[in-house]
């Protein structure tokens, strides 16, 4: 279980948690990678600017500054008359808006469609809670054009993503897909114009119930009664196929980018139903609160985790990168590494086969045979076995109870003779071993991350 980090909101590992981490990250970078995706990695500090030009959360951005000036005096802040410094430094809080900058920068030494993925820490200054950190990881995929973007990325991103969550050790999972121009369109066409507030109003469905969204969508945007039901309605069609399609045409409202809209949610779940069946659903509450998606939008929960919140979102950004009149337009979704971790440890969903890499330890017969060790540590070692030789040559039962602590399987002895032997102190067994040969069952040979 995840121990309590003793500074809230900023978690630490220990090693048997640290190696489901990475169990984690490496089976995302894995299958990232057999989609052909690239790594990448972009700077921890972007501008004020830049950061803040596409969003509303600047209250959770974390300012950066020395804590003395080149005259040594305190330095100041990163505000300027009350409002932050467009120049000033700060810390990324998502790996989106500083890819958008990447592609921006070496969009000359790129090849579009460019398919990157990013994994790295970004921070954000919200109220810590399970699942919220103000330190975490984030597991980015995107594609990127050049000009344009087949819409077919958006459904080939939402499978990638299903294949990969489908690979880690959590329980079930389901996408909850929507697109903003289905949701904008039918706004329109019931003629809420401001169709940013609605969405933003219709993002707190599920925090605040539909009857205070209602009273928002009244109160703060001067919708009638009559338009807050029809955007409730819209919002409470969830389907697992294609259904919804007739679902929204039967609400009766006509808009050209609604039907766009329609075209392509039916798209990408059509093609999930076939190669992800039961991982995806059409969910006409999905909104997104970030200005800069365009498209399809995407949220991910665990299936009797939902109090969760979001392990992965994203969607479609058309405008959220250009240079002069050139346009990236791109698609991405985010998995919430720290988050996801959290839940798997504080849950016990799953746990690590020991607590350290290593699978033998050679015990030492005396001080003098710590050569003797080495060279057979290194024989293991060079067929890819994690090996650690003993420090001091205590008695056989203490080498033991060492290895015992570390969570190490294998203690491997040499006589006098030059005569090796291994011993499993799981089960007590000890037979005849030639380091230049001898190897571990396959599971353990490696720490192996098992689901419960």
């Amino acid at each position: 279980m995840a121990r309590t980090a003793s500074l809230s909101g900023f978690p630490e590992w220990l090693p048997e948690e640290r190696l489901v981490e990475l169990h984690v990250l490496d089976t995302l970078r894995r299958i990232f990678e057999l989609h052909g995706f690239s790594s990448i990695e972009t700077r921890a500090v972007e501008t004020v600017g830049q950061l803040l030009r596409k969003g509303e959360i600047d209250k959770e951005v974390y300012g950066l500054s020395r804590l003395q000036d080149d005259e040594g005096e305190a330095a100041g802040d990163v505000r300027t008359g009350g409002k932050a410094d467009p120049h000033a430094l700060a810390l990324h809080f998502d790996l989106t808006v500083p890819f958008a900058r990447y592609v921006v920068e070496n969009a000359g030494y790129l090849a579009f469609p460019f398919r990157r993925y990013q994994i790295q820490k970004v921070w954000r200054g919200e109220r810590p809670q399970e699942g919220r950190a103000r330190e975490f990881t984030q597991a980015d995929i995107d594609v990127v054009g050049d000009g344009e973007l087949p819409f077919r990325y958006d459904v080939e991103i939402a499978l990638v993503i299903a294949e990969a969550l489908n690979a880690l050790p959590i329980p079930d999972f389901l996408l909850r897909i929507n697109n903003r121009k289905l949701a904008e369109g039918f706004y329109n066409g019931i003629g809420l114009t401001d169709t940013a507030g609605v969405l933003r109003s219709i993002d707190k469905l599920e925090k605040i119930g539909p009857a205070r969204v209602a009273e928002l969508l009244k109160s703060e945007l001067g919708a009638t009664d009559e338009q807050a039901q029809a955007a409730l309605k819209l919002a409470s069609i969830r389907t697992g196929d294609t259904s919804f399609v007739a679902q929204v045409r039967a609400l009766g409202v006509s808009n050209e980018q609604l039907e766009e809209g329609l075209n392509e949610l039916e798209q990408v779940i059509a093609a999930a139903v076939q190669r992800a069946p039961g991982k995806v659903v059409a969910d006409l509450s999905i909104a997104r609160g970030l200005d800069y998606y365009t498209g399809t939008v995407v949220e991910t929960v665990l299936v009797g985790h939902e109090q969760l919140g979001s392990i992965c979102s994203g969607g479609r950004y058309d405008a959220l990168a250009s240079k002069g009149s050139r346009k990236f337009p791109g698609v991405g979704l985010s998995i919430g590494v720290t988050r996801l971790v959290s839940r798997i440890l504080s849950q016990d969903l799953a746990t690590a086969s020991r607590s350290v890499p290593t699978a033998v330890l050679v015990a030492l017969t005396n001080d003098e045979s710590w050569g003797a060790a080495q060279d057979v540590a290194a024989a293991l070692r060079g067929r890819g076995i994690a090996t650690e030789v003993a420090a001091k040559a205590e008695k056989f039962g203490k080498q033991i109870k060492f290895a015992d602590r570390r969570g190490i399987p294998f203690v491997w002895f040499t006589d006098d003779d030059g005569k090796h032997q291994v011993k499993d102190i799981r089960s007590g067994e000890q037979t005849d071993a030639d380091p230049a040969s001898w190897t571990p069952a396959e599971e353990d040979l490696h720490v192996r991350v098992l689901k419960a």
